[in-house]
Protein backbone atom coordinates (compact mmCIF):
# COMPACT_ATOMS: atom_id res chain seq x y z
CA UNK A 1 0.00 0.00 0.00
CA UNK A 2 1.14 3.52 -0.77
CA UNK A 3 0.87 6.33 1.79
CA UNK A 4 -2.05 8.73 1.22
CA UNK A 5 -1.16 12.02 -0.42
CA UNK A 6 -2.17 15.12 1.60
CA UNK A 7 -3.55 18.01 -0.41
CA UNK A 8 -1.89 21.07 1.17
CA UNK A 9 -4.23 23.54 -0.53
CA UNK A 10 -7.25 21.63 0.83
CA UNK A 11 -5.70 21.73 4.32
CA UNK A 12 -5.35 25.50 4.14
CA UNK A 13 -9.02 25.92 3.15
CA UNK A 14 -10.23 23.45 5.75
CA UNK A 15 -11.15 24.70 9.28
CA UNK A 16 -8.38 24.18 11.84
CA UNK A 17 -10.58 22.00 14.01
CA UNK A 18 -10.91 19.40 11.22
CA UNK A 19 -7.19 19.22 10.29
CA UNK A 20 -5.72 15.82 11.27
CA UNK A 21 -3.88 15.88 14.61
CA UNK A 22 -0.59 14.59 13.10
CA UNK A 23 -0.44 17.45 10.60
CA UNK A 24 -1.08 20.06 13.32
CA UNK A 25 1.63 18.48 15.48
CA UNK A 26 4.08 18.61 12.58
CA UNK A 27 3.38 22.30 12.01
CA UNK A 28 3.75 23.07 15.69
CA UNK A 29 7.06 21.21 15.85
CA UNK A 30 8.41 23.21 12.91
CA UNK A 31 7.43 26.50 14.52
CA UNK A 32 9.02 25.49 17.83
CA UNK A 33 12.32 24.33 16.35
CA UNK A 34 12.65 26.99 13.64
CA UNK A 35 14.28 29.65 15.88
CA UNK A 36 16.84 27.25 17.34
CA UNK A 37 17.68 25.86 13.91
CA UNK A 38 18.11 29.38 12.56
CA UNK A 39 20.39 30.39 15.44
CA UNK A 40 22.42 27.18 15.10
CA UNK A 41 22.82 27.73 11.37
CA UNK A 42 23.97 31.31 11.96
CA UNK A 43 26.39 30.74 14.83
CA UNK A 44 27.83 27.46 13.52
CA UNK A 45 27.76 27.17 9.74
CA UNK A 46 27.76 30.85 8.81
CA UNK A 47 30.63 31.57 11.21
CA UNK A 48 32.56 28.56 9.89
CA UNK A 49 32.10 29.99 6.42
CA UNK A 50 33.33 33.42 7.60
CA UNK A 51 36.36 31.80 9.23
CA UNK A 52 37.09 29.95 6.00
CA UNK A 53 36.96 33.17 4.00
CA UNK A 54 39.27 34.97 6.45
CA UNK A 55 41.76 32.10 6.14
CA UNK A 56 41.91 32.74 2.39
CA UNK A 57 42.16 36.52 2.72
CA UNK A 58 44.98 39.02 3.35
CA UNK A 59 43.68 39.94 6.83
CA UNK A 60 46.86 39.80 8.89
CA UNK A 61 46.46 42.41 11.63
CA UNK A 62 43.25 42.96 13.57
CA UNK A 63 43.43 46.76 13.37
CA UNK A 64 43.58 46.84 9.56
CA UNK A 65 41.16 44.30 8.09
CA UNK A 66 41.94 43.36 4.50
CA UNK A 67 39.31 40.95 3.16
CA UNK A 68 40.73 40.69 -0.35
CA UNK A 69 41.63 37.14 -1.34
CA UNK A 70 45.29 36.28 -1.00
CA UNK A 71 47.13 35.21 -4.12
CA UNK A 72 47.89 32.51 -4.97
CA UNK A 73 44.65 31.03 -3.68
CA UNK A 74 45.14 29.18 -0.37
CA UNK A 75 48.67 30.55 0.10
CA UNK A 76 48.12 30.84 3.87
CA UNK A 77 47.62 27.08 4.17
CA UNK A 78 50.80 26.41 2.21
CA UNK A 79 52.67 28.85 4.44
CA UNK A 80 51.68 27.29 7.75
CA UNK A 81 52.05 23.68 6.56
CA UNK A 82 55.71 24.39 5.84
CA UNK A 83 56.36 25.85 9.30
CA UNK A 84 58.27 23.94 11.94
CA UNK A 85 55.75 25.01 14.57
CA UNK A 86 52.76 23.71 12.60
CA UNK A 87 54.42 20.35 12.03
CA UNK A 88 55.40 20.12 15.70
CA UNK A 89 51.85 21.00 16.75
CA UNK A 90 50.29 18.16 14.82
CA UNK A 91 52.97 15.69 15.83
CA UNK A 92 52.26 16.65 19.44
CA UNK A 93 48.48 16.51 19.21
CA UNK A 94 48.54 13.12 17.44
CA UNK A 95 50.96 11.64 20.01
CA UNK A 96 49.02 13.20 22.87
CA UNK A 97 45.68 11.92 21.58
CA UNK A 98 46.87 8.37 20.92
CA UNK A 99 48.65 7.81 24.25
CA UNK A 100 46.05 9.73 26.27
CA UNK A 101 43.16 7.70 24.83
CA UNK A 102 44.89 4.40 25.59
CA UNK A 103 45.72 5.39 29.17
CA UNK A 104 42.32 6.93 29.94
CA UNK A 105 40.19 4.19 28.36
CA UNK A 106 42.20 1.25 29.68
CA UNK A 107 42.50 2.89 33.11
CA UNK A 108 38.76 3.61 33.17
CA UNK A 109 37.97 0.01 32.20
CA UNK A 110 40.22 -1.43 34.90
CA UNK A 111 38.79 0.94 37.52
CA UNK A 112 35.21 0.10 36.49
CA UNK A 113 35.84 -3.65 36.66
CA UNK A 114 37.43 -3.25 40.09
CA UNK A 115 34.59 -1.13 41.49
CA UNK A 116 31.90 -3.32 39.91
CA UNK A 117 33.20 -6.42 41.69
CA UNK A 118 34.36 -4.95 44.99
CA UNK A 119 32.13 -5.88 47.89
CA UNK A 120 33.02 -3.19 50.46
CA UNK A 121 33.53 0.54 49.95
CA UNK A 122 32.16 0.69 46.42
CA UNK A 123 30.85 4.25 46.84
CA UNK A 124 34.15 5.40 48.35
CA UNK A 125 36.23 4.02 45.48
CA UNK A 126 33.84 5.48 42.92
CA UNK A 127 34.15 8.92 44.54
CA UNK A 128 37.94 8.71 44.69
CA UNK A 129 38.21 7.93 40.98
CA UNK A 130 35.67 10.56 39.99
CA UNK A 131 37.11 13.36 42.14
CA UNK A 132 39.85 14.44 39.67
CA UNK A 133 37.19 14.91 36.96
CA UNK A 134 35.64 17.67 39.08
CA UNK A 135 38.85 19.72 38.91
CA UNK A 136 39.65 22.24 36.21
CA UNK A 137 42.59 21.61 33.88
CA UNK A 138 44.31 24.70 35.29
CA UNK A 139 44.31 23.24 38.82
CA UNK A 140 45.49 19.88 37.52
CA UNK A 141 48.22 21.56 35.49
CA UNK A 142 49.58 23.53 38.45
CA UNK A 143 49.78 20.41 40.64
CA UNK A 144 51.36 18.19 37.99
CA UNK A 145 53.79 20.91 36.96
CA UNK A 146 55.22 20.76 40.48
CA UNK A 147 55.28 16.95 40.44
CA UNK A 148 57.36 16.95 37.23
CA UNK A 149 59.50 20.01 38.00
CA UNK A 150 63.15 19.13 37.15
CA UNK A 151 64.51 20.01 40.61
CA UNK A 152 61.64 18.76 42.76
CA UNK A 153 58.80 16.30 42.65
CA UNK A 154 59.37 12.94 41.03
CA UNK A 155 63.03 13.64 40.20
CA UNK A 156 63.86 13.67 43.92
CA UNK A 157 62.58 10.09 44.12
CA UNK A 158 64.43 9.07 40.93
CA UNK A 159 67.72 10.41 42.30
CA UNK A 160 67.08 8.61 45.59
CA UNK A 161 66.92 5.25 43.79
CA UNK A 162 70.15 5.88 41.90
CA UNK A 163 69.15 7.64 38.68
CA UNK A 164 71.69 10.46 38.54
CA UNK A 165 70.43 12.26 35.43
CA UNK A 166 66.62 12.11 35.43
CA UNK A 167 64.68 13.74 32.58
CA UNK A 168 63.97 17.44 32.57
CA UNK A 169 60.35 16.57 31.80
CA UNK A 170 58.48 19.69 30.61
CA UNK A 171 61.78 21.45 29.90
CA UNK A 172 63.34 18.52 28.02
CA UNK A 173 63.49 19.04 24.22
CA UNK A 174 64.52 15.46 23.40
CA UNK A 175 62.40 13.09 21.28
CA UNK A 176 62.05 9.44 22.28
CA UNK A 177 62.02 6.90 19.45
CA UNK A 178 62.80 9.45 16.73
CA UNK A 179 62.42 7.82 13.32
CA UNK A 180 64.14 10.52 11.27
CA UNK A 181 66.73 13.25 11.38
CA UNK A 182 66.25 16.88 10.42
CA UNK A 183 67.79 17.45 7.00
CA UNK A 184 68.50 20.90 5.57
CA UNK A 185 66.13 21.65 2.72
CA UNK A 186 63.72 18.86 3.66
CA UNK A 187 60.02 19.80 3.88
CA UNK A 188 59.88 17.86 7.18
CA UNK A 189 61.39 20.17 9.79
CA UNK A 190 60.77 18.12 12.94
CA UNK A 191 61.70 14.75 14.35
CA UNK A 192 58.88 12.24 14.44
CA UNK A 193 58.65 10.53 17.80
CA UNK A 194 57.42 11.05 21.35
CA UNK A 195 58.55 14.32 22.99
CA UNK A 196 59.69 13.71 26.57
CA UNK A 197 58.18 17.06 27.61
CA UNK A 198 54.75 15.89 26.44
CA UNK A 199 54.65 12.83 28.73
CA UNK A 200 53.80 14.71 31.98
CA UNK A 201 50.93 16.46 30.21
CA UNK A 202 49.61 13.13 28.93
CA UNK A 203 49.81 11.59 32.41
CA UNK A 204 48.01 14.58 33.96
CA UNK A 205 45.21 14.50 31.38
CA UNK A 206 44.75 10.73 31.73
CA UNK A 207 44.68 11.01 35.53
CA UNK A 208 41.91 13.60 35.34
CA UNK A 209 39.76 11.86 32.70
CA UNK A 210 40.08 8.24 33.83
CA UNK A 211 37.14 8.81 36.19
CA UNK A 212 34.95 9.87 33.27
CA UNK A 213 35.83 6.69 31.38
CA UNK A 214 35.18 4.67 34.52
CA UNK A 215 31.67 6.14 34.84
CA UNK A 216 30.92 5.23 31.21
CA UNK A 217 32.05 1.64 31.75
CA UNK A 218 30.17 1.29 35.04
CA UNK A 219 26.96 2.17 33.19
CA UNK A 220 27.82 -0.42 30.55
CA UNK A 221 28.58 -3.10 33.15
CA UNK A 222 25.26 -2.47 34.87
CA UNK A 223 23.43 -3.20 31.60
CA UNK A 224 25.00 -6.65 31.09
CA UNK A 225 22.44 -9.34 32.04
CA UNK A 226 23.61 -11.53 34.91
CA UNK A 227 22.10 -14.53 33.12
CA UNK A 228 24.84 -14.36 30.48
CA UNK A 229 27.59 -14.56 33.08
CA UNK A 230 25.83 -17.29 35.03
CA UNK A 231 25.35 -19.36 31.88
CA UNK A 232 29.02 -19.00 31.03
CA UNK A 233 30.00 -20.10 34.54
CA UNK A 234 27.78 -23.17 34.24
CA UNK A 235 29.51 -24.00 30.95
CA UNK A 236 32.88 -23.92 32.72
CA UNK A 237 34.18 -20.51 31.60
CA UNK A 238 36.73 -18.97 33.94
CA UNK A 239 36.92 -15.28 34.87
CA UNK A 240 39.20 -14.36 31.95
CA UNK A 241 37.00 -16.16 29.42
CA UNK A 242 33.88 -14.45 30.75
CA UNK A 243 35.62 -11.08 30.51
CA UNK A 244 36.92 -11.69 26.99
CA UNK A 245 33.89 -13.32 25.38
CA UNK A 246 30.95 -11.76 27.27
CA UNK A 247 31.86 -8.58 29.12
CA UNK A 248 34.18 -6.83 26.67
CA UNK A 249 32.00 -7.39 23.55
CA UNK A 250 28.97 -5.95 25.37
CA UNK A 251 31.05 -2.97 26.52
CA UNK A 252 31.98 -2.11 22.94
CA UNK A 253 29.30 0.63 22.59
CA UNK A 254 30.58 2.23 25.80
CA UNK A 255 34.13 2.08 24.42
CA UNK A 256 33.14 3.80 21.16
CA UNK A 257 31.22 6.55 22.98
CA UNK A 258 34.06 7.09 25.44
CA UNK A 259 36.58 7.18 22.59
CA UNK A 260 34.70 9.87 20.66
CA UNK A 261 34.07 12.07 23.73
CA UNK A 262 37.67 11.84 24.95
CA UNK A 263 38.97 12.43 21.43
CA UNK A 264 37.11 15.73 21.46
CA UNK A 265 38.86 16.66 24.72
CA UNK A 266 42.29 15.65 23.38
CA UNK A 267 42.10 17.58 20.13
CA UNK A 268 41.05 20.84 21.79
CA UNK A 269 43.52 20.57 24.69
CA UNK A 270 44.75 24.03 25.66
CA UNK A 271 44.53 25.10 29.30
CA UNK A 272 46.34 22.07 30.72
CA UNK A 273 49.29 22.67 28.37
CA UNK A 274 49.36 26.38 29.19
CA UNK A 275 49.39 25.64 32.93
CA UNK A 276 52.15 23.02 32.73
CA UNK A 277 54.60 24.10 30.05
CA UNK A 278 53.28 26.43 27.36
CA UNK A 279 54.82 25.88 23.92
CA UNK A 280 57.96 24.37 25.44
CA UNK A 281 61.52 24.43 24.05
CA UNK A 282 61.44 23.95 20.29
CA UNK A 283 57.61 23.70 20.39
CA UNK A 284 57.84 20.21 21.92
CA UNK A 285 54.61 20.81 23.88
CA UNK A 286 52.91 23.27 21.55
CA UNK A 287 49.39 22.37 20.39
CA UNK A 288 47.00 23.87 17.80
CA UNK A 289 45.00 25.66 20.49
CA UNK A 290 48.06 27.65 21.61
CA UNK A 291 49.01 28.34 17.98
CA UNK A 292 45.55 29.81 17.28
CA UNK A 293 45.61 31.86 20.49
CA UNK A 294 49.05 33.32 19.75
CA UNK A 295 48.11 34.45 16.23
CA UNK A 296 44.67 35.87 17.05
CA UNK A 297 46.15 39.34 17.56
CA UNK A 298 48.65 39.37 14.70
CA UNK A 299 47.66 37.02 11.87
CA UNK A 300 43.93 36.47 11.57
CA UNK A 301 44.42 34.49 8.37
CA UNK A 302 46.84 32.00 9.98
CA UNK A 303 44.71 31.60 13.12
CA UNK A 304 41.61 30.96 11.00
CA UNK A 305 43.44 28.47 8.76
CA UNK A 306 44.73 26.51 11.76
CA UNK A 307 41.23 26.47 13.27
CA UNK A 308 39.78 24.99 10.08
CA UNK A 309 42.54 22.39 9.84
CA UNK A 310 41.81 21.37 13.43
CA UNK A 311 38.09 21.20 12.59
CA UNK A 312 38.86 18.95 9.64
CA UNK A 313 40.96 16.65 11.82
CA UNK A 314 38.07 16.35 14.26
CA UNK A 315 35.54 15.64 11.52
CA UNK A 316 37.69 12.77 10.20
CA UNK A 317 36.68 10.82 13.30
CA UNK A 318 33.35 12.35 14.33
CA UNK A 319 31.62 12.10 10.93
CA UNK A 320 32.15 8.31 10.53
CA UNK A 321 30.86 7.88 14.10
CA UNK A 322 27.70 9.88 13.31
CA UNK A 323 27.15 7.99 10.04
CA UNK A 324 27.51 4.69 11.86
CA UNK A 325 24.97 5.76 14.48
CA UNK A 326 22.54 6.98 11.81
CA UNK A 327 22.74 3.67 9.94
CA UNK A 328 22.13 1.71 13.14
CA UNK A 329 19.05 3.80 13.87
CA UNK A 330 17.69 3.19 10.37
CA UNK A 331 18.22 -0.55 10.70
CA UNK A 332 16.48 -0.54 14.09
Amino acid sequence: MTAPVIDRAWLRRRPAATIPHGVKTSRRARLIFAPSLLVSFLFVYVFIGITGYISLSNWKVGTSPDLSLRQPFGATYGEIVGEQRFQADYRNVIIFTAVFLVLAIVGGLVAALFIHHVAIGKSLFRTVFLLPYALSFIVTGVVWRWIFAPSTGINVFLKAIGIQNPPGWTTDPSIVGAVNSIDIGSPLKIQLGIPVALLPIIFAAAWQLVGFAMAMYLAGLASIPEEHLEAASVDGANAWQRLRHIVLPQLWPSTITCFVLLLHVALKIFDLVVAMSGSGPGFVTDVPGIYIYNYLTSRYDKASAMALILLGLTLLVVVPYLIRGYRRERKA
